[in-house]
């Protein structure tokens, strides 16, 4: 994959997906000693960057492929992302969706047209019962990061970010299956050369930063942690290369950073956000990076989060020093 394909799927998905913000604070930039441009894919289409992948993916298929179906797995950004890109693209949607995903994200995948089909992944598989269904009817599968056009299409928020602000120092990045992550550093690579690109994951979800440092595909299975977008089980055959090619560095961060970097995101700036899209944040404000005196982009993935577990799980973090 080239940073061509990054900005053929800009032009491809143009009036369709949004130009999302990017968004400063002065209290967030003395905070950390440094300037930080954050890049709010919460104001996405569906709530977060995995519109730009589904869009651009569905817009690629003929028309007689989209007769077919679209079908998906999901714990509910791409779900929503595959079901919205379906419906205005005139596609029918169907998507595996874990029984235990956030009940705000299958109920917007629901309402956007789609039929969810609800897996235990304590012991089913989400792409055997995905091909299941493709037995059973032939549609197409979109998967939620392994797929050229998927990752291109992620890739575009990086782009739009560089466009806005020029040049920059560090840019961090959620990491779950590396989609979002890959397509990010094809963009930087060509826009912003000297730019450090890290990866960023939950602790407990650390395949990803394993498979970089040695070289091999690690795998995890059903992690712990409250950001659900990162508990894929492994990086993919397109997004691992990518990773281990074009990113300098990946990080972890607990979960209980990733609270307290979405608590000043709600609190401070007014933004809803999800734990997964807190990630990049959390590794700056942990201190897992030395960004004093750097740009910083930081990708803020989603904000698609139910809003009373959310509550819940900021009512027990301890004050911030």
């Amino acid at each position: 994959m080239t940073f061509e394909d990054v900005e053929a799927a800009a032009r491809r998905i143009a009036g369709a997906a949004r130009v999302t913000p990017v968004l400063t604070s002065r209290t967030l930039d003395d905070r950390l000693r440094a300037r930080v441009f954050l890049k709010c894919e919460s104001f996405q289409r569906a709530g977060a960057f995995k519109f730009r992948g589904a869009y651009n993916a569905i817009t690629r298929l003929s028309e007689a492929d989209r007769r077919r179906g679209i079908l998906a797995y999901s714990s509910g950004n791409h779900a929503q992302a595959v079901a919205l890109a379906s419906r205005l693209l005139g596609a029918a949607a169907t998507v595996v969706m874990p029984v235990d995903a956030p009940a705000a994200k299958r109920k917007a995948t629901e309402g956007y047209g789609a039929r969810v089909v609800a897996y235990d992944p304590a012991h089913e598989d989400r792409e055997e019962v995905a091909r299941r269904l493709q037995a059973e009817g032939d549609p197409v599968l979109i998967p939620p990061f392994d797929h050229p056009d998927v990752v291109a299409g992620q890739g575009t928020s990086a782009l739009e970010l560089f466009g806005e602000t020029g040049a920059l120092d560090l840019l961090l990045v959620p990491c779950g299956g590396g989609g979002l992550l890959s397509g990010s550093a094809l963009a930087a690579k060509r826009l912003s050369p000297g730019c450090r690109v890290i990866g960023v994951e939950p602790e407990t979800a650390d395949d990803a930063t394993r498979s970089f440092r040695t070289g091999t595909l690690q795998t995890v299975r059903n992690p712990r942690t409250i950001a659900d977008g990162a508990r894929t089980a492994s990086l993919g055959r397109i997004t691992f290369p990518l990773v281990r090619a074009l990113v300098d560095d990946m990080v972890t961060v607990s979960d209980d950073d990733i609270l307290r970097a979405m608590r000043f995101l709600w609190e401070r700036m007014k933004l809803v956000v999800e734990p997964t899209g807190a990630l990049g944040l959390a590794a700056a404000w942990r201190g897992a990076l030395d960004v004093a005196g750097r740009r910083v982009g930081v990708i803020v993935s989603g904000g698609n989060v139910d809003l009373g577990t959310a509550a819940d799980l900021l009512r027990g973090l301890p004050p911030e020093d």
